[in-house]
């Protein structure tokens, strides 16, 4: 346990000091952005402001945090795919300011306490509101570009990370699919009734919310299974399990969100398959806990893709 840490951190720094100016850009970026969705909760804490609404400085904070996180991981999780330099630092560079650009109108609109999606009230907000919906559509176009990379190459990854980082990115962009989605039911309806199209457009947000994340937990599963003295077809078969347990948490919220029921008021069988996703889920990251701390594996060349980093750059 003494030594597995610090190894960790080696492993983390590695991606910051062999990662080009565009990616370190990207992840000081998206700390300030999950800084300021910490900064929103706070706020709403102190203030005691309201959660809920599409004036709330929830939005804000949400985004802050999402997007943040959403950034990092997807800088981190493009060391293990294959793309030409150049393509890969346009493509980051787009995330980037596709990431900043949708946070900050959200922020914006928050605190001047006016809803930033499905708001065409005055010239400026629908400026804004179109500005929202022409960034998020970069976002879906950017990150099915990722995925289809993550499928043409993923360099000399092991099997375990080569499946966590497509299906992160595969569950990513039907998280993106899912916000355009919501666009797209949202806008027509905003024309005659805001407060309507944003009530409507929202039964998506949970299916929204729990594929956003699979491309941080998934490879961040793999990537710690390396620390492991287990042999790859062990670490593969725990990322499997990971696997099947978040696609069934996704499943039973994306049919609770189409049949607009609550996660939190899903009747009795959807729930039990919903707790059994999150139990495998949870499984898969206590197993590559044990291994990491208590079977170590002092090798660890293989901890940061720097055959794949140093072929695309």
């Amino acid at each position: 346990m003494n030594s597995v840490i610090p190894a960790m951190g080696r492993s983390l720094r590695r991606s910051w000091t062999e990662g080009t100016r565009t990616e370190r850009t990207a992840y000081v970026v998206g700390g300030v952005l999950f800084a300021s969705g910490l900064v929103h909760v706070l706020v709403l804490l102190v203030t005691g402001g309201s959660w809920t609404g599409p004036t709330s400085l929830r939005k804000a904070a949400t985004f802050g945090l999402s997007f943040g996180l959403t950034l990092a991981s997807v800088v981190w999780a493009t060391h293990f795919v294959r793309v030409g330099a150049t393509a890969r630092q346009v493509l980051l560079a787009g995330f980037t300011i596709a990431c900043v650009l949708e946070t900050l109108l959200v922020s914006m609109q928050a605190w001047r306490g006016v809803p930033s999606h499905f708001n065409f009230q005055t010239p400026f907000d629908a400026t804004v509101a179109m500005m929202l919906a022409f960034g998020g559509l970069v976002i879906v176009v950017l990150v099915l570009a990722f995925t289809i990379a993550a499928f043409s190459g993923v360099g000399e990854s092991s099997p375990s990370m080569r499946l966590a980082v497509r299906y992160g990115f595969v569950v990513l962009a039907a998280a993106m699919g899912i916000g355009a989605a919501m666009i797209a039911i949202g806008v027509p309806m905003s024309r005659t009734d805001p407060q309507a199209a944003f009530e409507t457009a929202g039964f998506l947000k949970p299916a929204h919310a729990v594929t956003m994340h699979a491309i941080l937990v998934l490879p961040g599963l793999a990537w710690l299974l390396t620390f492991t003295s287990w042999a790859e077809p062990v670490r593969l078969r725990i990322v499997q399990l990971g696997v099947a347990g978040y696609t069934v948490l996704s499943a039973v919220v994306i049919a609770e969100s189409i049949a607009k029921v609550s996660p939190l008021e899903a009747p009795l069988v959807p729930g039990l398959l919903s707790l059994a996703g999150l139990l495998a889920l949870v499984a898969a990251g206590m197993l590559a806990g044990y291994g990491a701390l208590f079977r170590r594996d002092v090798d660890s060349s293989r901890h940061f893709p720097t055959s794949v980093h140093e072929s695309v750059t």
